[in-house]
């Protein structure tokens, strides 16, 4: 793979979309965010704090953002070992970009890989939290300079 298209959030995606191409089934795919989710860095306790929970979301949720409009960067962990998989994905393609880049990025694999449809409504309703979350970050951050 081409380390420079990685290097922006649609070549993230891009990639995150082969990756799931070798899989032949959904048991297969969803044991791959399983794993992804366990290979998060550790999520520093004293971050578990209210103003880092993720509402809307079924599972447990926190998600801390620092940086400012040049670079941010995100960290999160949850309870749930899918929803954690799908933080690993999230991560991938929003954390330590540019606020704008955050904000021109829309979360296309989400349908090239067809997760919405094989993801439960509450989790469903927790991967939208967790994108509200991360744009509202960057939003914030690009309003703040």
């Amino acid at each position: 793979m081409n380390n420079l298209a990685v290097n922006t959030a649609i070549g993230a995606q891009r990639e995150i979309v082969e990756e799931f191409a070798l899989f032949g089934d959904w048991t297969e795919r969803y044991q791959y965010l399983i794993d992804l989710g366990r290979k998060l860095p550790p999520f520093p306790p004293e971050l578990m704090t209210d103003e880092n929970k993720v509402h809307g979301c079924q599972s447990q949720v926190w998600m801390a953002v620092e940086g400012d409009a040049r670079k941010l960067r995100i960290r999160a962990i949850s309870d749930s070992a899918i929803v954690s998989g799908l933080i690993a994905l999230l991560l991938r393609v929003y954390s330590d970009r540019t606020a704008q880049e955050i904000l021109d990025t829309d979360p296309e694999f989400i349908g090239a890989l067809g997760l919405a449809r094989h993801l439960s409504p509450t989790r469903s309703n927790g991967l939208a939290a967790m994108l509200a979350t991360i744009k509202a970050h960057a939003e914030k951050a690009k309003s703040e300079g």
